[in-house]
């Protein structure tokens, strides 16, 4: 989608504490939005062309979910000491995180995963101080390399598929959705990818986005049992018309999914036989996951 600048300004202000309208920007976090697609924004290159600067805050609040879902208990001062940053802006961050449901405030100044993140946190996770944002990172650039379409990387949270990482396509037009996010689990290649393949419930309303979105069970069950199959997921203008998406798993020891990975691209390159192409190629990619 377009990334909004506002949203996003809104959305970092309230991850890394700072002085911002934190309840309007947790308004902002909590919406769908619903991805458009949108010429890439001239001057968000750095000045040696290479890819657009991170949202250090934003980036600081990611880092935050990582350590709860790696460790499922953290305190301020380990925060502050991993983030490199004063305890009371690590207090802000995990505050934040709080009132936005993904975390529990315990005794002192120790914070724990909410029932949103639990799910997570209970599959297989990799070795301290190293995130599945890390571990997958190559395999976006792999994908974007190969297909010159914007990647995606997210985890389930809840009853929702959360964003965590990406790489945008440097096409004039592309497909974004912006880091920390929430989407549809029954409509995204994403979210199917988590009903497919773990415990995750489809919502008791299927909310129908475009006229190609499953909106009954027998139709939700009928694509989940041709993911099954395939080992991949698609999005065929499910979620925004002229969107396509597909993803895969990516699993973890004992074959547990802990991720999935994804590529978007308008309808205009992506046709329904390059979308087929794309599935089986983010499936191969994903299939060298490890961690």
């Amino acid at each position: 989608m377009v990334e909004r600048d506002m949203d996003k300004r809104k959305t970092a202000t309230a991850l890394s504490g700072g002085s911002g309208n934190v309840p309007e920007a947790r308004r902002a976090s909590r919406r769908i939005p619903q991805p458009v697609l949108a010429p890439a924004r001239q001057g968000a290159r750095t000045k040696s062309g290479g890819r657009p600067a991170t949202v250090k805050s934003l980036t600081k609040g990611l880092r935050a979910l990582d350590m709860l879902l790696q460790e499922g208990d953290v305190g301020t001062t380990d925060l502050a000491r991993r983030l490199a940053i004063d305890k009371g802006g690590a207090s802000r961050i995990l505050k934040t995180l709080v009132e936005d449901g993904f975390a529990l405030q315990g005794a002192g100044r120790r914070y724990q995963l909410s029932q949103k993140l639990r799910p997570a946190a209970r599959m297989p996770q990799p070795p301290p101080g190293v995130s599945i944002r890390e571990r997958a990172r190559p395999l976006l650039e792999r994908l974007n390399q190969l297909t010159q379409e914007s990647s995606t990387l997210a985890v389930r949270a809840d009853d929702q598929v959360l964003y965590l990482d990406k790489v945008d396509t440097e096409l004039m037009l592309r497909v974004s959705r912006p880091i920390g996010t929430l989407a549809p689990l029954h409509c995204t290649a994403l979210g199917k990818i988590f009903l497919a393949f773990s415990d995750a419930a489809p919502p008791v309303k299927l909310v129908g986005y475009t006229d190609r979105t499953p909106v009954t069970e027998s139709a939700l069950q009928a694509t989940l049992r041709q993911i099954v199959e395939r080992g991949y997921a698609i999005d065929d203008e499910e979620l925004a018309l002229g969107i396509r998406c597909v993803a895969a798993p990516l699993r973890g020891r004992g074959g547990h999914l802990v991720a999935a990975i994804g590529v978007s691209g308008p309808t205009v390159r992506i046709s329904r036989a390059k979308l087929m192409e794309y599935g089986e190629l983010t499936k191969a990619i994903a299939e060298s996951f490890t961690l």
